[in-house]
Order: C-alpha cells, then sequence, then structure tokens
C-alpha cells in the first residue's frame, strides 16, 4: 500500500529552556550523548519551495527505512535551530556554508570571520566543528548546491563571446547590476566581482535577488546582468543564461541533512538520506522547485514522483 503523505504542519515551538531544568544550552558545555536512533522523526522545514521539497524527500526516505516522521514548518533559522539542539526537531536541510557562518556568528558574534568558504572540504571542517559541541550532527553534503549566480541574457552573451564571469571581466564593459540593494556591501556582489573578476560593475539597481523584476530589468536591457541562484529554473522565460564562476567567488552553499545527534545521529538516518546524495543534482534541485513555483504543483506530489524516477521509493 501507498503511505500516506507526510504533511507540512505549524508547530509553536518552545525555547529550550521551557523544557528542561538545566542550564541553557548556551551554558551546559560540549554535548556529548551518543548517536541515537529514535525510530519517531521530525522533519523541519524552513518554510520556503526548495526546503520544502527536500523534507518531503527527507520523510519518504526516512518513512522507507521504518521510521515513523511528520513534518513541521518553522520559518526562521532563530527558531528552528534550538528546536533542533533541543531535540524538538531531529532532521532540516541546511546549507553548508550559509549554516557554518550562522553558527559561527552565534558563537563567536555578527563580526566574526566568515567561517563558509567557496572550498568545500574547509567548510564542511568548519561546520562540523561549530555543530558537533551543539550536539548536532551534520551528515555528508549531497551534489547539489544552491549558490549566488550571476545572469545576462543570452543575445548579449553571445554578442560579447561570454560564458564565464572571467570572460566578462576581460570584455571591460559596464555592467549595471539587478540585485538587493545588500549587494553594495556584500563581498560575494559587486566588491567581489569587481575585486575577483574586474568586473566594471556601474550600479546597483535595488530590485531583489532573482525577482521577476530584476529578471525583467536585464531581459529588456536596464540593466545588464542579475544576482539569482544555481537553482533558478525560470531564466529561460526571460532569455538568460548563467556565466560560470569559474574563480569560485561564491561559498559552496551544498545541500546537508543536519540531524540531532541523541536522536537521529545514528548509521540508519545517515544510510537513508545518503541515498538521495547518489541522484540529486542542481540541476534536478531546479526543474523540482519549477515544478512547485511555476506549475503549481504539491511539494509532497513532485518530491514521490522524483524518488521513484530514481528507484529510491516503490511506486505507489
Amino acid at each position: 500500500m501507498r503511505p500516506a503523505a507526510a504533511v507540512p504542519v505549524l508547530l509553536v515551538l518552545l525555547p529550550a529552556a521551557a523544557c528542561t531544568t538545566g542550564p541553557s544550552l548556551e551554558n551546559r558545555g560540549e554535548i556529548t550523548a551518543p548517536p541515537g536512533d529514535s525510530r519517531h522523526l521530525t522533519i523541519g522545514s524552513a518554510g520556503f519551495t526548495e526546503s520544502d521539497l527536500l523534507a518531503q524527500m527527507y520523510t519518504l526516505l526516512l518513512d522507507r527505512a521504518g521510521y515513523s516522521t511528520k513534518i513541521i514548518s518553522v520559518t526562521n533559522r532563530e527558531i528552528y535551530e534550538p528546536a533542533l539542539e533541543s531535540g524538538q526537531i531531529d532532521v532540516v536541510p541546511e546549507y553548508a556554508a550559509t549554516f557554518a557562518d550562522w553558527l559561527n556568528a552565534k558563537k563567536n558574534g555578527a563580526d566574526a570571520a566568515p567561517a563558509g568558504s567557496p572550498d568545500l572540504a574547509a567548510t564542511m571542517k568548519a561546520l562540523r566543528a561549530l555543530a558537533e559541541p551543539r550536539g548536532l550532527t551534520v551528515l555528508d553534503p549531497g551534489r547539489a548546491v544552491d549558490q549566488n549566480a550571476f545572469a545576462v541574457t543570452a543575445r548579449y552573451a553571445a554578442e560579447h563571446h561570454l560564458r564565464t564571469l572571467s570572460d566578462l571581466g576581460r570584455s571591460r564593459l559596464p555592467v549595471r547590476l539587478a540585485a538587493g540593494d545588500e549587494c553594495v556591501q556584500r563581498p560575494y556582489c559587486a566588491p567581489g566581482l569587481k575585486k575577483t573578476y574586474g568586473i566594471r560593475i556601474t550600479a546597483v539597481d535595488p530590485k531583489g535577488v532573482g525577482t521577476t523584476q530584476a529578471k525583467q530589468a536585464v531581459q529588456n536591457g536596464r540593466d545588464q546582468m542579475v544576482l539569482t541562484t544555481t537553482t533558478d529554473a525560470t531564466l529561460d522565460d526571460f532569455g538568460l543564461v548563467l556565466l560560470a564562476d569559474d574563480r569560485h567567488l561564491q561559498n559552496a552553499d551544498y545541500l546537508v541533512p543536519v540531524v540531532n545527534r541523541s536522536r537521529a545521529g545514528g548509521e540508519g538516518v545517515r544510510t537513508a538520506l545518503g541515498r538521495l546524495n547518489t541522484v540529486l543534482t542542481t540541476a534536478d534541485l531546479a526543474r523540482l522547485d519549477e515544478q512547485v513555483d511555476s506549475w503549481r504543483r504539491l511539494p509532497e506530489d513532485v518530491a514521490r514522483n522524483y524518488l521513484e524516477s530514481k528507484d529510491l521509493v516503490p511506486r505507489g
């Protein structure tokens, strides 16, 4: 029989201190509990399309491995990360470099040097060192990565023989960039494009990251380039193509499952979720996002169909 799809539910998560009479997580020192293997697991989603899809895939894979699961949606990392530490949530999909930087800032302050980098191995080492004292285990990253990326029109790329950001820098073309207003200061954005690639950024048009308005501004020639992501599946709709980040300006935001060690740190969860690493690519993830965002399909249906197509769950 086909198992019932896990339905996301909203849950009011209590602060960790409300669930224990002991010291807070911030003050009680390193957590050294052995890896656990609870058969009833709560999967957290951050509430946006990609996170919803990954949470659905996680629960289907874990269900097949004999676990009982439910999904909750918690849109704020400031809430769901402490809930992961306390065991109110057992598993969440995360992004390696972003989560490393977030934990680093939580431990060392907002002005701490970044823990994430374009180097995946270095990023994972830093992330695990930050996560383990909090009772969290970071499983192996897969092939899919959701990074910042830059796109131009296909016509513009062909006219100026552009395939990479280095090509654009060598062209010395003036570039007006459609992006979020923070792009003016962020090292991965305008400053990094100038320093790493020598791109002549003449202005930042504050239309947001990968928004329709930003893409339309490039499509109609108001701007020459847009900041988006590697899993943006709507670029073709606007006649846009990505320029390769050939000098690795962007951080290694590979997808990684993060689990509560004492409840879900055992080999069973690691093996079940590791099956996704063998198949899911960045291109796959972009197509799955598109099916939900553009085709208005349900994340649970898209997730199931994908896993069935890869023979990771039985066809229902």
